[in-house]
């Protein structure tokens, strides 16, 4: 964690308890916007990396896994 997400966490830390709540909220809302934002960014290349996949299942260029067993 930076000094400076550590130093707003302090500062929040001496709100009341209703504040806290609604910061948190607030910053919540904002890593998962952020964090469909860049799913969204990436579902083409994941269809396309999928696409491939299975044509390379489909004309027999891939091998099963053979995972190591304990």
């Amino acid at each position: 964690m930076t000094r400076a997400l550590e130093e707003a966490f302090k500062e929040a830390s001496k709100l009341p308890d209703a504040e806290q709540n609604s910061l948190a909220a607030a910053i919540k809302a904002e890593l998962d916007a952020e964090w469909d934002k860049s799913l969204g960014d990436t579902q083409d290349a994941l269809a396309k990396l999928a696409d491939e996949a299975f044509d390379e299942f489909q004309s027999g260029r891939t091998q099963p896994l053979q995972p190591k067993k304990r």
